[in-house]
C-alpha cells in the first residue's frame, strides 16, 4: 500500500470516528508503529488531523490533556457503563468500613448507590467530592467526612488543606475516579488534582479505579499513581482486547461490567 493510500484509510477513519489509534492502524494497514506515526505527523503537519498520545483526532477537537469540562457535562457520558461500573465495585462495600470516595461522576453513582442501600451500615465515607457528600447527605449511618479545600470545575476539592486532612486518615479502600487511563496508569488535566488523589491512594488500605472504556487512551496533564499502586480496576465490557490484556496483567484485579438493559442510556 502507497503512503498516499495509507493516508487516506487514517484521514477516514478519523473522519467517520472522531479519532484514530496507533495501535489499531497497525493492524488494520498491516505496517509498523513507527509507519503509522510518520503518516498521522504527515496529515497533522497538512492541517488534516491532530496528534495526540497513541493516535489521532479531528483537528477541530479541543485537546483534553489540560481540557477539564464540569461535572454535569460528563455526568451525562458512558452514563449506562457508569452504572455498570458503580454496581460491579458496589460489591467491595462491606458495613463497618471506612472508605474515601474521589470527586468524579462514576465515583457520585457508587455514592447514590451505597446512600439507597441500608445494608450496607455502618460506613464511613471520606470524600473530597462535593456531588458525592451531597449524595450521601441524609443516608442513615453514614458517616461523611468532606476533606475541605479549594474547587475545581468538576466539584472536587483539592489543594494543601485536602492533601493535609488526607495525610492523617486510613481508610479501608479508596474508590478513584479518573478523568484518562494510558499503558503508565490513570491521569487528571487538573495537577492539585492530581496530587489530592495520590493522597486519596496513600491513605488506603486498597485502591479501586472506576473507568469507563472511552478513558482509555485519554490522557491528562498529570500522572496520578502507577498500576502497581491499584489492587483493583472497574471498567465496562466495552473496553478492546488489547486494552484488556495489557490492563489485566498490569494490575491485581480487572473487572469488567455490562450494562443491562434497565440501566440509564
Amino acid at each position: 500500500m502507497l503512503a498516499t493510500q495509507r493516508r487516506e484509510r487514517i484521514l477516514a477513519e478519523v473522519r467517520a470516528h472522531g479519532a484514530a489509534r496507533v495501535a489499531d492502524l497497525v493492524v488494520a494497514l498491516g505496517v509498523s508503529d513507527m509507519t503509522v506515526r510518520r503518516d498521522i505527523a504527515e496529515l497533522a503537519r497538512e492541517g488534516l488531523v491532530r496528534r495526540v498520545h497513541g493516535g489521532a483526532v479531528a483537528p477541530d477537537t479541543p485537546s483534553r490533556s489540560t481540557d477539564e469540562p464540569g461535572f454535569e457535562a460528563k455526568r451525562t457520558w458512558s452514563s449506562a457503563q457508569k452504572t455498570a461500573i458503580a454496581r460491579a465495585a458496589l460489591a467491595d462495600v462491606e458495613p463497618g468500613q471506612a472508605l474515601a470516595l474521589s470527586a468524579g461522576t462514576t465515583t457520585w453513582v457508587l455514592a447514590t448507590m451505597i446512600a439507597a442501600d441500608p445494608t450496607l451500615r455502618p460506613l464511613t465515607v471520606v470524600t473530597n467530592g462535593l456531588r458525592v457528600a451531597d449524595a450521601l447527605h441524609g443516608a442513615d449511618d453514614v458517616e461523611v467526612v468532606l476533606t475541605g479545600g479549594t474547587r475545581t470545575p468538576s466539584d472536587a476539592l483539592v489543594g494543601p488543606v485536602a492533601d493535609a486532612t488526607l495525610a492523617d486518615l486510613r481508610v479501608d479502600r479508596t474508590f478513584l475516579g479518573v478523568h484518562g487511563l494510558d499503558a503508565d496508569g490513570p491521569t487528571t488535566p487538573n495537577l492539585a488534582e492530581a496530587a489530592t488523589d495520590r493522597a486519596l491512594v496513600r491513605c488506603a488500605a486498597a485502591t479501586t479505579v472506576l473507568a469507563d472504556h472511552t478513558k482509555w487512551g485519554t490522557v491528562g496533564l498529570a500522572r496520578i499513581c502507577g498500576f502497581d499502586e491499584i489492587d483493583t480496576l472497574v471498567v465496562d465490557a466495552g473496553l478492546a482486547d488489547d486494552a484488556r490484556t495489557h490492563l489485566a496483567a498490569a494490575v491485581d484485579r480487572l473487572v469488567l461490567a455490562r450494562p443491562t438493559p434497565g440501566d440509564p442510556q
